[in-house]
């Protein structure tokens, strides 16, 4: 059944619009070799709105990052449609989409699998520059200066290489990479998992100054409703490839819908009493 949103109420168009969006892939049988079709996600409405952060929240294997990808023109949906501003960015040739993906940036768990190692943090954070062909050299070394220290690095290291970085230095590398066009729409899939509670806390309070600063609309991918429920405004659930519920974050906690929803936040509880027992 069709979960309809109530995200849209009372409020300005959204910023970003996805609508009826599924993905399917074909695959072949080990033995028979025969054809059969496998659902990533299907016919998944979603609403993004500049200043807030939709939590796009599921277990492993619900089709979260597959739809997160779709979202940010990586892959290509089988159906539906991708709107910024009312603009059907799916109906677009490749060519028109170019600076299209300037506006939509996505940063992924582990942002050294998409840095090359070999160059410097200066010339990581340069490159969508680079590949868009803006500004002179020297200008994208004074971008790159500049979103270095928007993001907490010091510019002095722009030529460290990604090793040289901690892990929530690397975050803060690959942020001020997306951040290098100047995007409206920022994916995040699963960036918290792999930091300690201290760097997901100071991440999480970057994101935010930088979304207030920029009225940037977040796509937050999550399998973690404790740690949603610190930044989300807006939460959707997915199950088996299909979103379940979706609401203002803050209601869907109070009263939630559906029992999937119910499931997953009584396992929270339990974790919680579970810890507040050893505690003890």
């Amino acid at each position: 059944m069709k979960v309809e949103s109530n995200l849209n109420s009372g409020r300005t168009e959204p910023l970003l619009r996805v609508t009826g969006l599924s993905q399917q892939f074909v695959q072949r049988r080990t033995l028979s070799r025969s054809k059969f079709t496998v659902n990533a996600f299907s016919d998944v409405d979603l609403a993004l709105f500049a200043g807030r952060t939709l939590a796009l929240v599921g277990e492993s294997g619900a089709g979260k990052s597959s739809l997160a990808r779709c979202v940010a023109l990586l892959d290509q949906p089988t159906a539906g449609k991708i709107e910024l501003e009312g603009r059907d960015l799916l109906a677009l040739g490749r060519k028109a989409l170019i600076p299209i993906h300037g506006q939509i940036q996505m940063i992924f768990q582990d942002p050294t699998s998409a840095m090359n190692p070999s160059r410097s943090a200066g010339e990581i954070i340069a490159e969508p520059l680079v590949v868009q062909g803006e500004g002179t050299k020297a200008q994208r070394r004074e971008r790159a200066l500049h979103l270095m220290e928007q993001v907490g690095l010091d510019p002095r290291s722009e030529g460290k290489r990604p090793f040289e970085f901690s892990g929530g230095q690397r975050q803060r590398l690959a942020i001020a990479r997306g951040l290098a066009l100047g995007p409206r729409v920022l994916i995040f899939d699963e960036v918290l998992s792999n930091l300690d509670a201290l760097n997901q806390s100071l991440i999480l309070r970057l994101l935010a100054d930088l979304q207030r600063s920029h009225s940037l609309a977040y796509l937050h991918v999550s399998h973690d409703l404790r740690l949603v429920s610190e930044f989300a405004d807006d939460v959707a659930l997915m199950c088996e490839g299909r979103i379940v519920e979706q609401q203002d974050a803050r209601k869907l906690f109070e009263s939630p819908k559906h029992s999937y929803t119910r499931d997953l936040l009584a396992t929270v509880q339990s974790v919680d009493s579970i810890l507040l027992e050893r505690s003890a």
